[in-house]
């Protein structure tokens, strides 16, 4: 959710340094944003609503070396600059930024307004830093303070608490996600790598329920909780500034799209070991569960398919918000795969949770390097799909589909034949992104962009693919779209359909090839404006969209043009593809 980004250190130049980090971190999602550097005893504090990236971040040019800066999504309260985030003590000597939620707010404020504290927004961000400042009275030092207001509070928090005095950063967290970045000229703390990247490569994490305190010349890990110290390793992330910038494209969407022509080669590089080590475990398991939200729950339902028609194994799916209704199916022996880009998913979290008080093992599929989910599961295979800044994932899906699709190989003990297949859609991909294929898409986004409504069908394994395909739609362009299995039509969406209709139709080579186009032939029947996305072209569409014949990977190569589809859409009707309303890239509250 919320962009988090502090420093302190030796360098002069903190409160830029912060805006310019957090521009980093706009896919997360946010309708305000606020900056804070220490200044003398006090801060000076600049925030606003709209968009940080319009920010000049030299304008912030006072001498600071302690700062932090924050994008918000509201959550209690409304968007205005009042709730925007830091907020202050009442001395203005700590200021606080926060991504989650404080359950209890309500009690800890009236509490505090009786020992003559004053508010002056309606957030449950606020109470933090006046509960600090209570504590501060009787704590020995600034951390301590933090520490006992942390251990009040209920729900999942990622906090930065800065303190003039002592010229300190404190950081705590339980569920919400932050990484620290090792400089030469200080700490750099984060929700994400792309904040720091420029200035560091070397990282430490801070785990749940952990926090950390750090004046700029060194940094002490604790168990939240207790106050013991905690050990922590310096890691390289192998991720490259260039990777997370748009270069030339002109948002990270199309980059990203554009990505795929080697991502999902990168995806099928996995050591065949582990995959078979992977592949046994499922074999042997009382129960095996998918999991995963929104586009990486969509990969999910995918693999169903996958594991049944490749492997003839059966596999559950469940909604990661939905998995805790599973708990009575969970055993010892039981696993669980959870799929998630970003590796810090709230609800993803919760269901490795129940599973784990099973006793049941956990094998998690992410992209993000040292994400919470990675480091929390017993088996971690990454898609290697580098940054996805865009909200709406697209090269992350893909690499999740990759992936599974190779482990339902190994599973069936073909894992070379599933890594032949692979690489073979992968260069399918490369010749099928050309720029003609492109302006083909673009053209068709011109003819459709001002419709309302679109459907999308499709069965077996494009059937999912059929509802991702409504999911980008709907996010990027605002369309209302929706996506169906073909055979459902009949028992109620038909009635949709009105004359040009738009309705794409999610087609492969297998055996349910005549069906998807007996309904698109129904769809038509009715009028509707049928495209088609097929390796081979039907008289029933009356635009057609070619793509490989890809077999059991039909699900990966269809999915890609409805992406590009979805990009053109949101442009042409003048949406930001990056950045859609009321949604995040990661979203780390229930």
């Amino acid at each position: 959710m919320c962009g988090i980004f502090g420093y302190v250190g030796t360098r002069k130049d903190a409160g830029a340094l912060v805006v310019e980090g957090l521009k980093n971190l706009e896919y997360r999602g946010y309708d305000s944003w606020g900056v804070a550097c220490s200044i003398g005893d006090g801060f000076l504090v600049k925030k606003d609503i709209g968009k940080i990236s319009e920010v000049n971040g030299l304008q912030f040019y006072e001498e600071c070396s302690l700062a932090v800066a924050h994008t918000r999504w509201a959550t209690h309260g409304g968007v205005t600059k009042e709730n925007a985030h830091p907020h202050l003590s009442c001395d203005k000597t700590i200021a606080v930024i926060h991504n989650g939620i404080i359950e209890n707010f309500g009690e800890i404020r009236d509490e505090l307004k009786k020992k003559g504290h004053t508010f002056v927004s309606e957030t449950d961000t606020e109470v933090i830093p006046h509960l600090i400042e209570e504590e501060l009275k009787t704590a020995e030092d600034f951390a301590a303070a933090v520490r006992k207001a942390c251990l009040r509070f209920e729900g999942r928090f990622a906090i930065l608490a800065l303190h003039t005095a002592s010229h300190s950063l404190v950081a705590a967290r339980t569920g919400s996600p932050l990484i620290v970045g090792v400089g030469k000229d200080g700490y750099y703390v984060a929700s994400d790598f792309p904040a720091f990247l420029k200035h560091t490569k070397t990282v430490q994490y801070i785990d749940n329920g952990e926090m950390l305190v750090t004046d700029g010349n060194s940094i002490i890990f604790s168990d939240l909780a207790t106050g013991v110290e905690k050990p922590k390793r310096e890691i390289e992330i192998n991720w490259s500034i260039e990777q997370a910038e748009k270069g030339d494209f002109e948002h990270f969407m199309l980059k990203e799209i554009m990505d795929q022509k080697e991502s999902v080669a990168r995806a099928v590089n996995q050591d065949e070991e582990q995959i078979m080590t992977l592949a046994k475990a499922i074999h042997d398991a009382k129960g095996t569960f998918l999991v995963g939200c929104g586009t990486a729950a969509k990969a999910c339902m995918a693999a169903e398919y996958f594991f049944s028609v490749i492997a003839e194994k059966h596999v559950n799916f469940a909604p990661a918000s939905e998995f805790k209704l599973y708990h009575h199916f969970l055993k010892p022996e039981s696993l669980l795969i959870v799929v998630s880009q970003s590796g810090e998913t709230a609800d993803v979290l919760d269901a490795m949770r129940v599973a784990k008080l099973k006793g049941a093992k956990v094998l998690a599929i992410v992209n993000v390097e040292g994400s919470t989910i990675a480091r929390e599961a017993d088996y971690t295979l990454r898609i290697n799909a580098g940054p996805e800044r865009a909200v709406a994932s697209t090269k992350a899906l893909t690499g999740q589909l990759a992936v599974l699709l190779l482990i339902a190989y190994a599973l069936a003990g073909k894992l070379r034949q599933g890594k032949t297949l692979l690489l073979e859609t992968s260069s399918q991909i490369a010749e099928m992104l050309n720029p003609r294929y492109v302006t083909r898409l673009k053209e068709l986004a011109e003819k459709i962009k001002n419709d309302e409504n679109l459907y999308i069908i499709g069965k077996s394994w494009n059937y999912p693919m059929a509802m991702e395909s409504a999911i980008k739609i709907q996010e990027v362009s605002y369309i209302h779209a929706e996506g169906f299995a073909g055979g459902e039509l009949k028992h109620g969406p038909i009635a949709l359909i009105e004359q040009d209709t738009p309705c794409i139709a999610l087609v492969g080579n297998d055996e349910v090839t005549t069906d998807v186009i007996t309904n698109s032939i129904e769809l038509k029947a009715r009028g509707a404006f049928m495209i088609g996305v097929a390796p081979k072209k039907h008289e029933v569409f009356a635009e057609w969209i070619k793509v490989p014949d890809a077999g059991p990977a039909q699900a990966i190569v269809n999915i890609i043009p409805i992406q590009v589809l979805a990009y053109f859409l949101a442009v042409k009707r003048g949406k930001n593809p990056d950045m859609p309303r009321n949604l995040a890239k990661s979203v780390t509250v229930k």
